[in-house]
């Protein structure tokens, strides 16, 4: 009898996954392949690679891609996306040079002049850009929803665009209210009005909480993805993008990267693969932190409304959500601060420990205004309509002393609503 090999969790595979050190002179950890091109081992070789890289022929699991030129693939890239695969459980993994260039990619691999593509609202500002402004221009035509819009409304709004309908793009916790959408709910409209002819895709944003904390792909999505410069990156030093899914979605998406230059270069893909092994612990101790800091902006007479999953109405709707799909609730808490955007500002203006800046999932505390940097190319009444309003902060939770960020959070609330600095002993 033969026993089967152990599955090791993800955190474990993040240390030796996709990489033979005896390939490279016994290097415990992947070295950095800075080559641009790859030796053949003859012509015929080259040949079979270059059919299965631009999708001329199918390739077999059990045949092996060599390498070719590092616009196409590389050692670091390679191993990089079979570890990106593991956290997702995805047949296939693919890495970008940054989170807009894995959305733009997938989406134009997916759609073609005269297709629809029906989306979330609020969602992150470029995105919003790319689906409004952009994609037009190439024939693709937009239409969007509200986060919490119930699932008949949203399967009649796509049943009404027919046959026009190629993807349904969701972004959940949606960015910067942290809004859920059902996943799940939403893929299955997908797969119900898809006919042999017209396959509906799902497509997800994950970056808040995956791939720890939500998992798209067992949920009915077809396609993650995720700015990997934020919690996969978590350092805030890499621009990076990836994406995850099954074989048969992901490969048309692996040809248009291919053509559109938009792989990461090797060194990006060294710094995330030294950011994965710690992601989870990173993410587990940014939420501890985040739930911490939550708690107390929502027990401040200074704080308006708290946006944090864990403190939604056990009644509603939004939580039933966050409990079926979600086994954390994450590092990003928003909320609206007393009074208008100069009590914001001030509050921005007055953080010590907490970095005034955008991006997110760095182990650093960072706060923004989401309504006039992140999002402020979305019409303001349009951002009022989906809860951005303009005394809206938002805050990425770092891995600093909690106590010593609340304590930071405290002067700045009460700045927040000191119209004379300078008698509150502000140099």
């Amino acid at each position: 009898m033969t026993s089967q090999p152990p599955r090791f969790s993800p955190e474990t595979l993040m240390m030796s996954h996709g990489y033979d050190p005896f390939l490279s002179e016994g290097s415990a950890k992947p070295p950095i392949f800075m080559t641009s091109t790859f030796v053949f081992r003859s012509a015929e070789e080259g040949e079979q690679y270059f059919k299965w890289a631009y999708g001329l022929e199918r390739r077999e699991l059990d045949q092996t891609m060599g390498l070719i030129y590092s616009r196409l693939n590389n050692p670091g890239l390679q191993i990089l996306e079979e570890r990106l695969a593991v956290w997702d459980e995805a047949e296939m993994a693919l890495s970008f040079a940054s989170g807009m260039a894995a959305i733009t990619t997938a989406i134009m691999a997916h759609t073609k002049p005269g297709d629809v593509v029906l989306y979330s609202m609020p969602v992150y500002g470029g995105t919003e850009f790319l689906l409004l402004k952009i994609l037009p221009k190439f024939g693709i035509e937009t239409r969007s929803f509200p986060a919490d819009m119930p699932l008949d409304d949203v399967e009649a709004m796509a049943r009404e665009l027919g046959d026009s309908l190629a993807l349904i793009y969701l972004e959940s916790p949606a960015n910067p209210t942290n809004r859920l959408i059902d996943i799940a709910g939403v893929s299955s409209i997908a797969k119900k009005l898809s006919t042999d002819d017209r396959r509906i895709l799902t497509f997800v944003d994950n970056t808040f909480l995956g791939p720890v904390f939500q998992k798209p792909l067992a949920l009915g999505a077809d396609v993650v993805i995720y700015s990997a410069t934020k919690y996969l990156g978590g350092h805030s030093d890499v621009i990076a993008g990836a994406a995850t899914g099954s074989r048969d979605v992901m490969e048309p998406i692996g040809v248009y990267r291919t053509i559109m230059g938009s792989m990461p270069d090797p060194f990006t893909c060294w710094l995330l693969l030294r950011s994965l092994e710690t992601l989870k612990i990173r993410m587990e101790a940014q939420m501890a932190n985040a739930q911490r800091i939550a708690e107390f902006l929502q027990a401040h007479d200074l704080v308006e409304q708290v946006f944090y999953p864990t403190l939604l109405d056990p009644d509603s709707r939004q939580y039933a959500i966050y409990r079926a799909q979600c086994t954390g609730s994450g590092a990003i808490v928003s909320f609206e601060i007393k009074g208008r955007k100069a009590e914001a500002f001030r509050f921005l203006n007055a953080v010590k420990l907490c970095k005034l800046a955008v991006s997110l999932g760095g182990t650093e505390s960072l706060v923004e205004h989401p309504a006039s940097m992140t999002h402020s190319d979305i019409l303001p009444d349009v951002q009022l309509r989906f809860g951005i309003t303009e005394n809206l902060v938002r805050l990425s939770v770092g891995v600093e002393n909690v106590n010593d960020l609340i304590t930071d959070l405290t002067a700045a609330l009460e700045m927040s609503q000191c119209k004379d600095p300078v008698s509150a002993g502000t140099p």
